[in-house]
């Protein structure tokens, strides 16, 4: 008989579950089953999250405290799961993310991340970059944190950076029409800002990839050792776990933009699980679009 190759489980791109649905999470998990409803056509189906069926859960978020705190991680491997994290971590501005916790609270989780499950296993997302032009008429960035966070992930033995730039979706604009104005940076300055990165991750032992940026990427010189990411890689995850995974590419994401990730199934819900962090440039559905806009 042909044996099953186990999933990936992305927990998850369209919403923070560790931050704020871990319970939710959990009995899913142990009823064996989890209702993921596609976001296009509402409709909905049944995946299997037994140990049996799946290889790896990889795990989204920008704050890993409730997460760690609740020791959901133990419990999880305690069952027979294994773990994967891309923690986004990406400035102190509470401007842009007024319900992530403080940049040094963040930091040290990223420490207790390392230590309990091993660096190997996680992965630093520094995303989006973002441009804006705020009162004073000045254009700024949110990168002015971006050495020190380095610092701390390469101090954890944190060996990759992902980062894009943001994208400018109308949602975005009406958002913020009353607070800041983001701005599309030129093709130089794209290339200025991940030079910059690269010269700063380089001696840390950190590489920088890109998500979703094949036209940024092609602009780069040669000599750049920046190369294209995959925030979920089905290689890494079997070089850090073993087993076996799908090598498939993600149908589902923006492969013609550049996207590398592997195959897995999201069991996130836009609908059922809106972010309460808020961020100002989110692409998904943060609790602040459902006050104002519904």
């Amino acid at each position: 008989m042909k044996r099953t190759i186990k999933q990936i489980l992305s927990v998850s791109r369209r919403t923070d579950i560790p931050a704020f649905y871990m319970a939710w999470f959990m009995e899913q998990v142990a009823r064996g089953i989890i209702d993921v409803v596609n976001p296009f056509n509402q409709q909905v189906r049944q995946v299997p999250v037994t140990p049996q069926r799946v290889h790896t859960m990889v795990f989204w978020s920008k704050n890993f405290g409730p997460y760690l705190t609740g020791r959901y991680g133990e419990q999880l491997q305690a069952m027979g799961y294994r773990l994967f994290f891309n923690f986004t971590i990406n400035s102190r501005s509470a401007m842009l993310e007024p319900g992530v916790p403080d940049l040094n609270q963040r930091l040290g989780q990223l420490r207790q991340l390392c230590r309990r499950f091993g660096s190997a296993s996680v992965q630093w997302r520094f995303d989006p970059i973002c441009h804006f032009i705020t009162s004073s008429g000045a254009i700024e960035t949110n990168l002015d944190d971006f050495e020190t966070i380095a610092a701390a992930a390469g101090e954890c033995g944190i060996t990759t950076c992902t980062t894009s730039f943001m994208d400018h979706y109308r949602k975005v604009g009406r958002r913020t029409r009353d607070r800041i104005h983001f701005v599309e940076p030129s093709a130089s300055e794209q290339v200025k800002n991940l030079l910059h990165m690269e010269r700063v991750l380089s001696p840390l032992g950190i590489g920088l990839y890109l998500c979703c940026e094949k036209k940024a990427l092609a602009r780069l010189p040669a000599e750049s050792t920046i190369n294209a990411g995959a925030c979920i890689s089905g290689r890494r995850i079997m070089a850090v776990h073993g087993g076996k995974v799908s090598q498939r590419q993600d149908a589902g994401q923006r492969k013609t933009s550049g996207c590398g990730c592997t195959v897995s199934v999201d069991v996130g819900s836009y609908s059922l699980h809106p972010c309460h962090h808020n961020c100002l440039f989110c692409y998904a559905n943060p609790a602040c679009d459902r006050r104002r806009y519904r």
